[in-house]
């Protein structure tokens, strides 16, 4: 019987995953698309100073592998080390075909498969795709007027370019996530730092710190050690998960600990009342860094508490007509997440394009599959973004990819999605999101919404809610078609 051809689209540790999980099946072999030249997905890509994960290793880390962590929180260069370490472990090199972007997938009905070109003009036949190219990974551009006309370097933090900033006067503009590692990081190099804010986030303390050698002793060498620190993390971001109930008592709490938080690590009142937001803890993406208040004290660090309205040759304009002379421009403007499978063309049943079909709106079942689209998978698809650690989220959704090609090998035929399960597990979504601070009227600019106003990213629930719906609702949504 001839194997069952699979192509997965992207190296990074949702594609990683579902490579790892595929490689158990008989009769299916896989390829992996990737069109950088190593494997990570974002930790290959993202190199700026000081970048690092926010969730704690053991749980940014796959249940099925023990790894000797040594910090709560891991850096860029050791998630990189950790990635390559997994395709190592379970032999995924051979499978890997790197420098390679895929640019079209196109359904056959006559065949039952999918035909996949590339960037470099070849294609190939298989019988099921799992895409995993991740959601944070189309840098937002900003249209400032003049930022073409901009004299020094000017870089997105995705695509940070190696300058010396000693003795520079430095923008950063943002203060999301990626903007509070670069500016303590970048800080006691640079002459002067100013940190462009168009609103405030609720920032918690995040305590990484490095692992103690027994600590580590003990994670290596108690069989159950990191089992159970992965299970309290898991714990306590379901509670903390809570707060997202604006009328919660957790809500109340979370507000109380980053207010805290300022109260301690600003020191000027009007620095402090400008990083307050005014809006509920979790409208926008809570961030967690014990270093960027600190580096807010610094005499050569400024925050501008204002958007920024244009660029000139030798300087960044803000909101208020205020100019100042900056040598570098460090756009920290974030990502377009609520644009799926840009860059790839999908054509389903009748020619279909996967972006007509999300032309109202981006929406999969379980945020995996799309009625109309057999045999094809989205691992970080629509309203999948959150659950404690994203990691965990892949592993779920690879799992329900792995379950499906099981059965397409064992009876030869395709599987598709039914669009009555995909209506009504969308209009559950709506309804679970009606009570969170991430709805669109809760009083912030956030990445969660498309155009039209429809949260298309966020999951409604931990991670305990999602493992139980890619386990339960998958069954009766996606099935064998006739």
């Amino acid at each position: 019987m001839t194997a069952l051809r699979v192509a997965i689209i992207g190296a990074g540790l949702g594609g990683i995953a579902a490579a790892v999980k595929l490689r158990r099946l008989r009769d299916v072999s896989f390829v992996i698309f990737e069109q950088s030249a190593g494997v990570g997905g974002t930790w290959f890509d993202n190199r700026y100073p000081g970048c690092e994960v926010d969730v704690h290793s053991h749980a940014y880390s796959f249940s099925f592998l023990k790894y000797d962590w040594p910090r709560t929180h891991a850096t860029q260069p050791e998630l990189l080390a950790y990635a390559e370490h997994v395709v190592e472990r379970f032999g995924l090199t051979p499978h890997l075909r790197l420098n390679t972007r895929v640019t079209d997938l196109v359904w056959e009905e006559s065949t039952g498969r999918y035909t996949l070109s590339t960037e470099h003009g070849d294609s190939a036949e298989f019988d099921a795709v799992v895409s995993a190219l991740g959601l944070l990974s189309v840098p937002r551009y900003p249209e400032w007027p003049g930022l073409d006309t901009f004299a020094g370097p000017c870089f997105h933090t995705s695509r940070w370019e190696e300058h010396d900033l000693a003795g520079k006067s430095v923008a950063v503009v943002g203060t999301g996530s990626t903007a509070v590692q670069i500016v303590p990081a970048i800080a006691p190099v640079a002459r002067r730092v100013h940190v462009f804010q168009r609103e405030p986030g609720w920032i918690e303390p995040k305590n990484e710190r490095e692992l103690s050698p027994r600590e580590r002793w003990v994670y290596r060498n108690v069989p159950l050690a990191q089992r159970l620190s992965r299970a309290l993390i898991f714990h306590r971001g379901n509670r903390r998960f809570r707060g997202y109930d604006v009328g919660s008592r957790r809500q109340r709490r979370m507000r109380e600990l980053c207010q805290g938080f300022i109260a301690r690590a600003v020191d000027d009142p009007a620095t402090r009342s400008a990083v307050t937001p005014d809006y509920p803890w979790g409208c926008k993406r809570p961030v967690l860094s014990s270093t960027f208040y600190p580096a807010l004290n610094r005499d050569n660090v400024e925050l501008v508490p204002h958007a920024v309205r244009r660029v000139t040759p030798t300087g960044v304009v803000d909101e208020t007509g205020t100019e100042r002379d900056v040598d570098v421009v460090v756009l920290s403007t974030g990502f377009q997440p609520t644009r799926f499978l840009a860059g790839i063309d999908v054509k389903g049943r009748d020619g279909r394009s996967i972006h007509d079909a999300w032309r109202e709106r981006a929406s999969a079942f379980l945020g995996i599959t799309v009625p109309g689209f057999p045999n094809f998978f989205l691992l970080y698809g629509p309203n999948t973004n959150g659950g404690v650690s994203v990691i965990a989220q892949l592993e779920r959704q690879a799992e329900v990819a792995v379950r499906a090609v099981r059965r397409m090998a064992r009876t030869r035929r395709t599987v598709d999605t039914s669009p009555a399960a995909a209506r009504r597990y969308l209009a559950w979504i709506d309804r679970r999101m009606t009570t969170s601070a991430s709805a669109m009227n809760a009083g912030c600019h956030n990445y969660y919404h498309d155009p039209a106003g429809h949260n298309v990213t966020q999951w409604p629930g931990g991670h305990l809610l999602y493992a139980a719906a890619t386990r339960v609702l998958a069954r009766f949504g996606i099935r064998t078609a006739p």
